[in-house]
């Protein structure tokens, strides 16, 4: 059986930046564990597979694994699979909706090049004692902690979070899917932040879209602005163009094929 599959490059406007996903569009579900040998296969932070939703015009049922395990929320991946359907499936509408664990979630394309998901906002909870693992797998000490369906480490500055060189053995026991650590930006960028999800697979996120839908949310409180920028600083980078409307959030980015092809299995 051939399936095709791509590899994008999303949250920039160039390749060999951004955060890599892999994508494969369906006709009809696979089981799950050879999804998950896919993704394993492509040793990529997500593989996103994506079907049409039977009887409808513009849906999609949408689902996401890391090398190791299923997550219900992706941004990264979303976004490579709507660039994958606009760029080379030759989808002629302006918004896709893809339907997901996470409920529906929207991808509009804009007339500067950028593609815009809307998903739900995840406002993250005051924390008042560090979990076991984490001071010593950060290799720093937080100004102050929150609590959402990740965990969040605030900073002072971008250069504390462009220094921290994780142990990725001591962060893998705090008990929740993965660390942000995140400090205020400079210029025009509102705030920068690092991804660190070692419990699912993935030591560190390029960029990484549902994040921000708990990052959004608090720096929007925190600047008084619902309308930001945000920076993720990893290795390799990426940007993203981000808002606050109640109880959803925007994040804005870019896309670029790196690779198309087929791969083989056996079912």
């Amino acid at each position: 059986m051939l399936l095709p599959l791509y590899q994008i490059d999303a949250f920039t406007n160039r390749i060999f930046a951004g955060n890599p996903a892999a994508v494969c569009p369906l006709t009809e579900w696979l089981p799950a564990e050879t999804m998950q040998a896919i993704a394993a296969e492509n040793n990529l932070a997500e593989t996103a597979f994506f079907a049409p939703q039977a009887g409808t015009d513009g849906h999609f049922e949408i689902r996401w694994f890391t090398p190791a395990v299923e997550v219900e929320l992706c941004g990264h991946a979303t976004l490579a699979s709507a660039h994958v359907l606009l760029r080379h499936l030759n989808f002629k509408g302006e918004e896709i909706t893809f339907h997901s664990k996470s409920g529906p979630l929207r991808v509009s394309r804009q007339d500067n090049g950028r593609l815009t998901l809307d998903f739900p906002s995840r406002p993250p909870q005051p924390l008042a004692t560090a979990p076991e693992g984490l001071v010593d797998g950060l290799g720093a000490t937080p100004l102050k902690l929150l609590a959402g369906p990740d965990l969040v480490a605030l900073f002072n500055s971008e250069a504390e979070i462009r220094a921290i060189h994780p142990n990725q053995l001591h962060l893998a026991e705090v008990p929740y899917r993965a660390v942000i650590v995140t400090a205020p930006g400079s210029g025009d960028i509102d705030f920068v932040s690092r991804f660190f999800g070692p419990r699912v697979g993935v030591p560190e996120d390029p960029v990484t879209g549902s994040a921000h839908t708990t990052l959004i949310p608090y720096w929007a409180e925190k600047l008084g602005k619902t309308e930001l920028r945000a920076r993720q600083v990893s290795p390799r980078g990426g940007d993203l163009w981000c808002e606050l409307r109640g109880d959803r959030v925007l994040i804005s980015g870019y896309a670029v094929t790196y690779l198309k092809g087929e791969i083989e299995i056996e079912l």
